[in-house]
């Protein structure tokens, strides 16, 4: 399995992080916030799920498969991570999202401290009846997700409604969307700024679960 490092020093705490749906490991986004959670001291880490990898190979364009059918897959990417202090899994979206599924059973064998979401699709798009929750109301893993308060997969007030387990901490990105980009005419931001904000806490976070 390959990945990709950013503040590559096996033995300090470490990052796993997982792309979204539609976009590979080396995504924009990625790029951004893997380097600036490193350069607060995270050794970061990404992969990229077998279908994904097998575009940019050249291979169809196929839809992803359902988050559940890629929880072994994330499995094997922490079982092939080369890595000596503590970890922590996580990703983008969908990646976020499959991270979150297989974080209990990861985090009761100690193998894991923690899971961070960046920008969590709570539902689809335009269908908020259809929530991906159920496993975040009794999840016992520390749990932070970074979510704009307009993100269309699960705005903040839509979030209030959830009543998700009180492991889970959210911290909002003011006017983000699901890439945490806000308009610079609503918030005086652009979004290498709002991304900074979101990196700064997610080191933040990690640095105080594996003191």
């Amino acid at each position: 399995m390959e990945f990709l490092f950013d503040g590559d020093i096996p033995g300090r705490r470490t990052l796993l992080l997982a792309h979204g749906a539609g976009v590979p490991m080396n995504a924009d986004f990625m790029q951004r916030i893997a380097s600036g959670i490193a350069a607060k001291g995270v050794r970061v880490a990404r992969f990229e799920f077998a279908y994904m990898a097998a575009r940019r190979a050249g291979g169809a364009r196929r839809p992803p498969p359902k988050a559940e059918a890629l929880c072994d897959e994330y499995r094997a990417a922490v079982a092939a991570l080369d890595r000596a202090g503590p970890l922590v899994i996580g990703g983008k979206s969908m990646g976020g999202r499959v991270a979150s599924l297989v974080a209990d059973q990861l985090h009761r064998t100690g193998r894991i401290a923690g899971v961070l979401c960046l920008g969590y699709p709570f539902h689809p798009p335009g269908k908020p009846e259809k929530l991906r929750i159920a496993h975040l109301e009794t999840i016992g893993t520390p749990t932070l997700i970074c979510q704009g308060t307009r993100d269309k997969f699960g705005t903040r007030s839509e979030f209030a409604t959830y009543g998700l387990s009180g492991r889970v901490e959210i911290f909002w990105l003011e006017d983000g969307d699901h890439d945490l980009k806000p308009r610079k005419r609503v918030t005086g931001e652009d979004h290498a700024a709002s991304i900074a904000r979101a990196a700064q806490r997610s080191a933040d976070w990690i640095a105080r679960l594996v003191a």
